[in-house]
């Protein structure tokens, strides 16, 4: 695919950090590259907590939180401050969005941010997007930047994410554990789940394994996703242009509509419900609500208006809906005919 519109680059902490410091002449680089695209242009960047740490005088990454938040108070002003700097050279706004994951699973939040994302992006603007580290909590955190990243981009219905790492792909092995890089991937499979291994450095939060949870929220929501090296000249550009650069995983479906990609992957999962074929079948190919009839074990505990994924006999995920009843009052109903449903149809999406 090219003719790409709006993209988000994800830039991480190994390609914005050298030797444990904020590299500025790499930033400085990615931002001449970014600013001669002339797309719409959303950044989600990480380095705020070794930028933070450098000011500090930390020798080694901080380990408490409040050192990290700490860290992250300080190292975010400052990187701002180096990303404005570098814009200005090319006469472009820049805009700081702090987010948690709350800003994401509060449907009004949600359409909050998707609309000042969309009139920055409509002014030329480019925002740069961080998780709020100063605040945020093991409730409200996303994480990592990654799957913020994927967020975002799934949020304002991006066509591409481009994530800057320290590999220039995705890389598997032959039967003769010869090692490969993959130029294009169209489906996440279980031998591609374990080529992903574990990160190999230590300034990131996430690896291979994490990239892939994020490249499958882009892959449900119509995104596509190129991992690419951050320290390559031109990379953007000719990822933009279509180039073989990278590992591009292409997506088989068409966007989401935005309430369904905030079904998907804006909240979190409180429970689980395990169906039966019948179910399965009314649910892909009839498109109905999921009814009490169908339903053969409840886990989790949750509310009424929770997100809840739903799997087959087999425990393979058909969807996610927001559930009508608690899970206490389920339970009373389960395999029951002629009860209310338990996911109306207009609050399910299919996986």
């Amino acid at each position: 695919m090219s003719g790409y519109e709006t993209i988000v680059i994800k830039i991480g902490s190994s390609t914005l950090t050298l030797e444990n410091k904020l590299d500025v002449k790499n930033l400085e680089r990615i931002v001449e590259e970014i600013s001669s695209l002339k797309k719409r242009i959303i950044i989600v960047t990480s380095g705020a907590i070794v930028t933070g740490s450098q000011k500090l005088g930390f020798t080694t990454k901080p380990k408490t939180i409040p050192q990290k938040q700490a860290a992250a108070a300080i190292g975010q002003s400052v990187l701002m401050r180096q990303y404005e700097k570098a814009f200005e050279k090319y006469g472009i706004t820049t805009a700081q969005v702090l987010l948690t994951r709350d800003a994401i699973e509060n449907r009004e939040r949600y359409l909050n941010v998707r609309n000042t994302m969309t009139t920055l992006l409509n002014e030329g603007v480019i925002p740069i997007v961080n998780e709020n580290d100063t605040v945020a909590i093991d409730e409200i955190k996303v994480g990592d930047n990654d799957n913020l990243a994927a967020l975002v981009a799934s949020l304002i219905g991006a066509d591409l994410l481009i994530m800057l790492t320290d590999v220039d792909g995705f890389y598997m092995e032959t039967p003769e554990g010869v090692s490969y890089k993959v130029d294009e991937i169209s489906e996440i499979t279980e031998e591609i789940k374990q080529a992903a291994g574990h990160s190999s450095t230590q300034l990131g939060t996430g690896g291979m394994a994490t990239k892939l949870e994020a490249i499958k929220i882009c892959m449900d929501a119509g995104v596509y996703v190129v991992i690419a090296y951050g320290r390559e000249e031109n990379v953007l550009s000719k990822i933009v242009s279509g180039d073989k650069e990278g590992t591009l995983f292409k997506t088989k479906i068409s966007k989401l509509e935005s309430r369904k990609r905030w079904l998907a992957h804006g909240l979190k999962v409180e429970g689980v419900i395990v169906v039966d074929d019948g179910a399965v079948l009314a649910l892909k190919i009839r498109g109905t609500s999921l009814l009490p009839v169908g339903i053969k074990e409840v886990n989790g505990c949750f509310g009424a208006g929770a997100l809840i994924s739903v799997v087959g006999e087999k425990k393979e995920e058909i969807a996610r809906g927001l559930v009508t009843l608690s899970s206490e009052e389920l339970k009373k109903v389960l395999g029951k005919k002629g009860e209310r449903e338990v996911i109306h149809r207009d609050n399910l999406v299919l996986l």
